[in-house]
């Protein structure tokens, strides 16, 4: 088989690049003078000699390759003169002197074309010959798909194509697995997901991994794709990326690497899918995986799920999904019978349904589909793999453009698992000549390119799409066997590793992720012929660029350089050029001289401005750069742009907003930022944003902190930047006019199809834009309008009512807004609201919500200090999933209106400091509550009783909470008992009860649910008796701290065998040795953080019975001076601090230490002065003990001290705040008292030196 698919590559190579080139020739280009019958004879000879195209042998169609590659490159280098002169005559009108000379003499130039499209001519004349006397079959090419294949390309299919079928069980028994507790305190459990490649393992496991039940039981889930080679510190590098991407260092550096790591899940229960591996407390590790060796090491650790074969009726169930994405419910039953034969043919693998469903949602036809049935391909189709691989070839073939064959085959340049962005894609396949429109067709080249993109997600060949904001595709993958594929079929042409399997450099076309010794390898010949190189990250050869002169697309993101290489600019034929992630800060004026380029690509990088000859490339179609680059003067010559992220308007000729003007191709998202600098309305036109009728997403932004002394009118300028009627989103910033344009105001509004609007800094305006009558809005956002009152029109001839029929609002977002004090009306009539953020409205009063919003999921309430009582119709919100009440302190008395809130999962309310009690009236219970959070409500004195008004709840945080005294409310009908036996509440698994002295009684009685996995009772200080540990069996973390009269551990706590995380202390201060919490059970606590006080002289001795631990904090034990030799028996430690122990000032000895070989960070603060002079890096006494621990951290007691500053006026007001008359001052490693003196002297003089009126 790979000999016929060596062969269709070969023929939609030659095909594509063949319609391409005759494009190319037909054209009238006027460079051709002297050589237009040259020119003629070549598109005549490409017109007939693509009849020719399947050979009995593959030599006459390498040749017809090369010889349609050279022509190809000839006729691109005479586009390339042609645009040089264009520009250069363009460069001498801008200076309104011509002078003729100066223009380079085009007679050398023709006789030169003229030479090599004679040599061309000739080629292809000796090869029809020879293709005539052989006898080759003829086939006239398509150079795009027939529009009638794709009727049926819907919304619907496109992002769905993630079809799970028959796994139901799977998921079930897998998702009990990882939750069952028999597993769940082990501290690593593995499980392998096993089977052949297409049967859908990964899929599988993307739907464990989505589970309701496995989100709400790992606190942290992380997914890593793993490559052919296993390689540990990339996987490290993937997993602190996905946790946190702020926190990334360097891949070699593996220590730093399980350090950050480390941080990172602390005290976390996760989950760790490695998908695709091939070789090599609590938490658990899903590995799929079609080796079943792998799985054998994981079943040792877990078990292995084998993953078996779909039915034929599941098989169909899939097929049928994607052949009719918009009516699989209701088919021709004649369809369904033909399908159901044709589902025998899928050997009960998903993969092979999905393709094959993709291939019949081409055929449109009951005769189609019959054919294809009946078709011979079934008799001699291989089992397993093969057979998957035998489809693949089905949906590939059923490619009828070349030019989407060709598209498909580059994508085998990415690697596996590679996330390809679509805009990306697209570039690179119009960088590559692969989407150039038929001859007479006007379509976009990036019109073409995604509507290959779309042919083949629904063919199965990309999968995993993923949504942008605006739910649109941008990202999508490959299956691993859909890789095999692109490559098998390219691998004459792309090398992406070694020379292996390569006989012929010659035919090398694309260069990706190779090392430096093999580029250096590619012989001259083959180096000249290369269209594509791809660096990885590392070193590149700047000095050998030029020996590849026919490169379309360079890729240098990444690259270890410090200067962009100047010798680019001989790169004539160059499209698509990334330096993203660079150190570049300067380009060289030579790329001006790319004229050809179409896509320049320079994010996250060092670059701070463009060369002015930027302007020259006036074939640049997409530009990404960063809103601190500074763009060149001449905006305006770049008219073919469709993608300018943002446009920074200037004062000076060049940057003036009229650049704007003739870009009327730009197409996508549009920010203009620095309007202050638009001096009025007639200015602000000659942008002309309402002819830009493919921009659908505006941002107009002034700059946020400017000078009020502008003269220019803000309200005109905003008036002259109407856009175009189609705009989808519309944002505008700090804008300081008092009233929105016309084009916002006016009835009708011509903005019909706007479906999101923010407003962010608009202060003067005192009322937003009526907005009733947009129908297809859908978010809202309004922030930062510091007068805005109300939600009042204008024009009250035009509307009372600001929402009117704006049925499509689902989110509305309102921050910042301290004037307004009321809501609109009309918020009941909202049918698809689903969340309403209200933050930092200090004076808002009321929520008019009366009728309940039946589609409302979350609503949240930050900082509304006048908000004396919620929503009345709260209780009819019957679909509220999240509520959140902060920093409300108008609202007093009792919290009510709960009870209707059925769907109510997750409760937080924190610092009502007036909320009395929460009641859930008539006996109701909030049966979906899950997660219940109160903090800071000073006044709180009860709240409903938990196990029957919240029987599900799994998490309860109560916190700052001082007067809080009862569970169990006094009602209109019954006086409900306060419960402390918690043992009924099954569902709960995390409890926190910290300083709320009026809730001793009640926790003294504790009574816990076994089910309890953390645990947290801090600061009740008069307690002496801690609740009973007995039983809980699944407690996997545990904090008692603050006790300070606790003289006493329980005896339980010793046998809690699935501890992983302990914090305990202080307790009784007269105690002069720590409680003793005992050992036994406790072998297998992984994190110890102890907290002393002054009368203790040692550290607890059954701590050196821990030697699973990996980290272990110890804080003021202030009679503490020497560590214990014993320390050096926790060989596991990987994280030691030592905090606040004012009188240590001794480490165990070298030996003790040196036995603590995994320590990874040491972090020794506020101890004795001595210690951290014996800590010194090299020449410190005690040096030696500590110098193998990669991260030593000391910092010795910091003295922090009040200066009164209330009779000091200072005339630079900024430098503190009105309300404060303090400044507090921390000094910081002081070995000396004098020290301290010396620095609050200094402190002295400075503030002196500050001009004050008084001091």
């Amino acid at each position: 088989m790979e000999g016929k698919i060596a062969g269709a590559v070969f023929t939609f190579s030659v095909e594509g690049i063949l319609s391409k080139v005759a494009s190319l020739a037909a054209q009238e280009l006027s460079l051709a003078w002297g050589f237009k019958a040259e020119l003629k004879r070549l598109h005549h000879s490409l017109l007939t000699i693509q009849d020719f195209l399947q050979a009995v042998s593959d030599q006459p169609q390498d040749r017809l390759k090369a010889i349609a590659h050279e022509a190809d490159d000839v006729l691109d280098e005479f586009e390339y003169e042609v645009v040089r002169r264009k520009v250069e005559l363009q460069n001498h009108m801008k200076k309104k002197v011509l002078n003729f000379f100066s223009l380079s003499n085009p007679f050398a130039f023709r006789l030169k074309m003229a030479h090599k499209i004679k040599n061309i001519n000739q080629s292809l004349v000796d090869l029809k010959g020879e293709a005539s006397f052989i006898g080759l079959v003829s086939k006239r090419i398509d150079a795009t798909p027939r529009g009638n294949r794709w009727d049926r390309q819907t919304n619907a299919f496109i992002g769905r194509d993630e079809i799970t079928v028959g796994r139901e069980d799977d998921v079930s028994k897998i998702v009990t697995n990882l939750t069952d507790a028999r597993y769940n305190q082990e501290n690593l459990a593995v499980m392998a997901i096993v089977g052949m490649g297409g049967i859908g393992k990964t899929t599988l496991a993307k739907s464990v991994y989505n589970e309701d039940l496995i989100r709400k039981f790992f606190e942290t889930k992380i997914w890593v794709c793993v490559s052919n080679t296993f390689d540990v510190n990339l996987i490290l590098l993937q997993m602190l990326e996905q946790l946190n991407p702020t926190k990334v260092p360097s891949k070699d550096n593996q220590n730093a690497l399980l350090m950050f790591l480390n941080e990172e899940l602390k005290d976390k229960r996760y989950l760790l899918v490695l998908d695709d591996l091939k070789s090599a407390g609590g938490s658990k590790i899903i590995v799929t995986t079609r080796s079943t060796k792998v799985a054998s090491i994981s079943e040792k650790l877990l078990r292995r799920h084998g993953l078996g074969k779909l039915t034929v009726d599941e098989c169909w169930s899939i097929m049928k999904k994607k052949a009719f994405p918009n009516s699989s419910a209701h088919i021709v039953p004649q369809f369904k019978t033909i399908g159901m034969e044709i589902a025998e043919n899928c050997g009960g693998i998903p993969l092979v349904a999905k393709v094959l469903g993709g291939i019949l949602h081409t055929k449109n036809s009951i005769a189609e589909w019959l054919l294809f049935k009946e078709s011979g391909i079934w008799n001699n189709l291989p089992k397993g793999e093969d057979r998957i691989m035998s489809v693949l070839k089905l949906s590939f073939d059923n490619l009828e453009s070349p030019s989407l064959k060709q598209c498909f085959a580059y994508c085998s340049m990415f690697k596996k698992d590679f996330e390809i962005q679509r805009d990306n894609l697209i570039q690179l396949w119009m960088a590559q000549g692969l989407l150039r429109p038929s001859l007479g067709e006007s379509k976009d080249m990036e019109d073409i390119g995604n509507e290959y993109f779309e042919i083949l997600l629904q063919s199965s060949l990309f999968q995993d799409a993923t949504l942008d904001y605006n739910g649109i595709i941008s990202e999508c993958k490959m299956h691993d066997l859909v890789h095999d594929l692109a490559k098998l079929v390219s691998r004459f042409e792309s090398l992406t590793g070694d020379f292996h399997g390569i006989d012929n450099t010659d035919e090398i076309r694309h260069v990706a992720r190779v090392s430096t010794s093999i580029l250096k390898k590619i012989p001259e010949r083959s180096a000249g012929k290369l269209r594509s190189l791809v660096f990885e990250e590392g070193e590149v050869p700047i000095n050998i660029l030029p020996r590849f002169k026919a490169l379309r697309i360079l890729n240098l993101s990444n690259a270890n350089i410090e200067e962009f290489p100047t010798l680019v600019e001989r790169l004539k034929h160059l499209r698509y050029l990334d330096i993203s992630k660079t150190r570049f800060k300067l380009l060289p004026s030579s790329i001006g001289k790319l004229y050809n380029l179409q896509t320049l690509r320079a994010t996250n990088c060092a670059l701070q401005e463009f060369p002015k000859e930027l302007q020259n490339l006036i074939n640049l179609r997409h530009i990404y750069f960063d809103e601190s680059t500074k763009f060149p003067q001449g905006l305006r010559w770049l008219t073919c742009l469709r993608t300018l992220p943002y446009f920074l308007v200037g004062n000076e000729i060049g940057r003036r907003i009229e650049e704007l003007a003739g870009l009327k191709e730009l197409k996508g998202e549009l920010v203009v930022c620095n309007l202050e600098h638009v001096d009025n309305g007639e200015e602000a036109k000659k942008a002309k944003l309402e002819d830009k009728k493919k921009v659908c997403h505006l941002t107009l932004r002034w700059t946020r902190y400017r000078s009020t002394t502008d003269n220019n009118d803000e309200g005109d300028v905003l008036e002259g930047l109407r856009p175009h009627p189609d705009l989808e989103s519309l944002s505008i910033e700090n804008f300081m006019g008092d009233k929105f344009p016309s084009w916002m105001m006016s009835r009708p509004l011509r903005l019909n199809n706007l479906k999101k609007i923010q407003l962010f800094g608009c202060n003067k305006c005192e009322a937003v834009p009526p907005l009733g009558h947009l129908p297809n809005l859908t978010e809202l956002k309004i922030s930062g309008m510091a007068n805005l009152k109300s939600f009042g029109v204008i024009d009250y001839n035009l509307a009372t009512d600001v929402f009117g029929s704006c049925g499509s609002l689902e989110r509305l977002i309102i921050r910042n807004c301290e004037k307004l004090r009321q809501l609109p009306d009309g918020l009941d009539t909202l049918p698809l609201l689903e969340y309403l953020g209200i933050y930092r409205c200090p004076n808002l009063e009321l929520i008019p919500i009366t009728q309940g919003m039946a589609s409302l999921r979350r609503l949240e309430i930050y900082h509304c200090e006048q908000l004396s009582r919620l929503p009345s119709g709260l209780d009819y919100c019957t679909s509220l999933q999240k509520l959140v009440v902060h920093n409300c302190s108008g609202l007093s008395g009792p919290l009510s209106g709960l009870q209707g809130c059925t769907s109510l999962v997750e409760l937080f309310i924190w610092r009502c400091i007036n909320l009395t009690s929460i009641e859930i009236k008539g006996g109701a219970s909030l049966t979906s509550l899950q997660k219940l959070t109160i903090r800071y409500c000073d006044e709180l004195l009860s709240l409903p009783a938990l196990p029957q008004h919240f029987p599900s709840l799994q998490q309860l945080y109560i916190s700052e909470c001082p007067k809080l005294s009862s569970f169990g409310v006094q009602s209109s009908s019954i006086e409900e008992k306060c419960v402390s036996d918690l043992r009924t509440m099954i569902p709960l698994q995390q409890l926190r009860i910290e300083y709320c002295e009026g809730l001793e009684s009640w926790v003294s009685g504790l009574q816990f649910p076994v089910s309890l996995e953390w645990l947290a009772i801090n600061d009740f200080p008069n307690l002496e008796i801690l609740p009973s540990l007995d039983n809980l069996n699944s407690l996997c973390y545990l904090e008692i701290k603050n006790w300070r009269k606790l003289k006493y551990l329980p005896a339980g706590l010793r046998w809690l065998s699935h501890l992983k995380k302990l914090q305990i202390g202080p307790f009784w201060e007269e105690l002069d040795s720590f409680p003793d919490f005992g050992v036994g059970s406790l072998m297998h606590l992984t994190m110890l953080d102890l907290w002393g006080w002054p009368k203790l002289k040692s550290l607890p001795q059954q701590i050196q019975h821990f030697t699973s631990l990996t980290d272990l904090m110890i804080v003021s034990f202030d009679g503490v001076e020497t560590l214990p030799e014993w320390l050096g028996n926790l060989t596991s430690l990987t994280q030691l601090e030592i905090q606040d122990c004012k009188n240590l000032s001794n480490l165990p000895s070298v030996e003790a230490m040196q036995r603590l070989t995994e320590l990874q960070i040491l972090d020794i603060s506020g101890c004795h002065p001595l210690l951290e002079q014996k800590c010194t890096r090299d020449n410190g006494t005690d040096w030696p003990k500590i110098a193998h621990i990669p991260n030593i951290t000391t910092t010795l007691r910091q003295f922090t001290v009040a200066v009164n500053l209330s009779n000091v006026s200072f005339s630079n007001s900024h430098l503190l705040s009105s309300s404060s008359n303090q400044v507090r001052l921390t000094i910081s490693n002081v070995v000396h008292s004098t020290y301290v003196c010396s620095a609050l002297h200094n402190f002295y003089n400075c503030i002196a030196s500050v001009h004050t009126n008084t001091l």
